[in-house]
């Protein structure tokens, strides 16, 4: 009999995430206009807080909030913008969530103010190569990073394709 091992990820705030027993479902809330996979459909930040609580009501795990939009082709962000997307949305979440939130950013002043918010994991696209900074503010903070690959920028990345 295959048995898993259990494993307590350590969150910030004391909080812990328990992996190795099941698989885990991260429910994706995007903040974008230009978002492939809901069109645009939770700029406003009420409406964002309420996509994740009904993704954590219907089961997901882990709350995942992004403000830029990573869909080939989409255009850079300057910090500003994405952190004015998604901080109003986790200052609603972080007092209602029971589950943990990831800010889906490869920015450390976006991962930075999103952690002082109540984000609790930085999922990052580029696997800490697009920001020297970012290591550093997750390693300040005791979170935990989820370390993502793309072959390239959004803008650019299909002509990497091969």
């Amino acid at each position: 009999m295959f048995r898993r091992a259990r494993y307590t990820l350590s969150l910030p705030g004391g909080r812990g995430l328990a992996l190795g027993d099941r698989t885990l479902v991260m429910g994706i809330v995007n903040v974008t206009p230009d978002s492939f996979a809901d069109g645009g459909a939770y700029l406003e930040p009420g409406r964002a807080a309420d996509a994740a609580l009904a993704l954590e009501q219907s089961g997901a795990d882990i709350i995942d909030i992004g403000g830029e939009s990573t869909r080939p082709g989409a255009a850079e962000l300057p910090a500003t913008e994405e952190a004015s997307r998604v901080i109003p949305v986790l200052r609603r979440l972080a007092p209602r969530l029971r589950v943990p939130v990831s800010v889906d950013t490869y920015k450390a002043e976006v991962a930075r103010q999103a952690l002082d918010h109540g984000a609790a994991i930085v999922n990052d696209v580029s696997g800490l190569s697009y920001d020297p900074d970012l290591a550093q503010v997750v390693a300040a903070a005791g979170a935990p990073v989820v370390l993502m690959h793309m072959r390239g920028r959004s803008r650019d990345m299909y002509r990497r394709a091969a």
